[in-house]
């Protein structure tokens, strides 16, 4: 088949560099621009990410010498040369939601790895096994936007990525709240141990704007498109405390749920889980694992470094379910974080929207 062409904004950065890994030996896509700050721009990319490559993999000879382009500045030759971009930037969201929105009036699809479009009404905020058919409102933003091809999609928060799918095959028991305690990866803040020595031995109690986004973005996952615009669901009600743990890589959760009426029974969940697919299976995408769900049975499992490579750490991995004094029943889960959770969620993203018809070869 014929490749996309794709573009990869913010490409120096962590998240950045996933896709520049990602890309470079995927089936679909082809990686022909790498882009980001006037700092990096014109440099070899090996050259640009020199003493700042964070990634085990070496980085691929090709894409290394590629030329790095200006994210803003070269914007519109950069949208002639790809079919879509993926966007991953450090920047004031202010900013971000103005570049994204340029690429698209620009004509070019945005899959966006950053939080600045996740509130835009009209912006479709998927993970293809739980909401696939939200991506029908870009429709709806391309009227708003004035577009043909344009459009912006981006991923939910990492953090989600633990709990969110444990909790959605159990949604039809009607989940009255959850309360969920995050426990997450150094690379969520784009750092390693090098960079970020103090995170040794250590926990900090506190991730900036993480508790409202996985308090209030699963809403939007589980809401509607009413007309124009994403109708966010009024419940269940979630409560979160997000830590920053000395992990690598992999988001945990401890997860607490009730139910409004008769609970399902342990064995009930754990074969919900066990059978449950979304779209992302059903259209057998690339990056989609075979198995969403993996219950282990073990009282120790799942466990950070042992399953957050769990079927290219692109499935997600729960244990320890049983009954609670307060809440209905209580559970771990885990997912990688810069995998599922950032870089793989967006690849699995675009697979979609291009398998679904909004993203096309030019």
């Amino acid at each position: 088949m014929k490749k996309y062409k794709v573009g990869i904004i913010g490409a120096t950065g962590m998240v950045g560099q996933r896709f520049v890994l990602l890309t470079a030996k995927h089936p679909w896509f082809e990686p022909v621009v790498l882009a980001a700050s006037a700092h990096s721009a014109g440099k070899a990319y090996k050259d640009a990410v020199a003493g700042k490559w964070f990634m085990q993999e070496d980085i691929p000879e090709s894409e290394g010498n590629l030329v790095v382009m200006d994210a803003e500045a070269d914007a519109e030759k950069i949208a002639s040369m790809v079919d879509f971009v993926f966007c991953a930037v450090n920047m004031k969201k202010d900013e971000i939601k103005a570049l994204e929105e340029k690429y698209a009036k620009l004509e070019c699809p945005v899959v966006s790895n950053n939080s600045a479009h996740r509130w835009t009404p009209d912006v479709p905020m998927v993970v293809p096994e739980i909401n696939a058919d939200h991506i029908q409102i870009i429709d709806a933003q391309r009227k708003r936007l004035g577009t043909k091809r344009g459009f912006i999609a981006v991923k939910s928060n990492c953090s989600l990525q633990s709990y969110v799918p444990a909790l959605h095959p159990l949604m039809k028991y009607g989940v009255e709240k959850a309360l969920v305690c995050t426990y997450q990866a150094i690379s969520g803040a784009g750092k390693t141990f090098e960079t970020w020595p103090e995170m040794i031995d250590n926990v900090i109690p506190y991730i900036g704007g993480e508790e409202e986004k996985s308090e209030q973005e699963p809403l939007k996952l589980w809401g509607k498109i009413a007309g124009d615009h994403i109708e966010n669901a009024s419940s269940p009600a979630i409560t979160a405390q997000c830590l920053r743990v000395p992990c690598s890589d992999g988001h945990m959760a401890a997860c607490f749920v009730s139910f409004k009426g008769e609970k399902p029974s342990i064995e009930q969940i754990k074969a919900d889980w066990a059978a449950f697919s979304g779209r992302a299976q059903e259209l057998n995408l690339p990056s989609a694992p075979k198995q969403f769900l993996h219950y282990f049975e073990e009282a120790d499992r799942p466990q950070t470094k042992l399953d957050r490579n769990l079927e290219g750490g692109m499935a997600v991995s729960i244990g320890r379910l049983r009954e609670d004094t307060q809440y209905d029943y209580k559970f771990v889960c885990l997912s990688h974080n810069t995998l599922r959770g950032a870089a793989g969620g967006a690849v699995l993203l675009a697979e979609l929207l291009c398998a679904e018809g909004y993203i096309d070869a030019k």
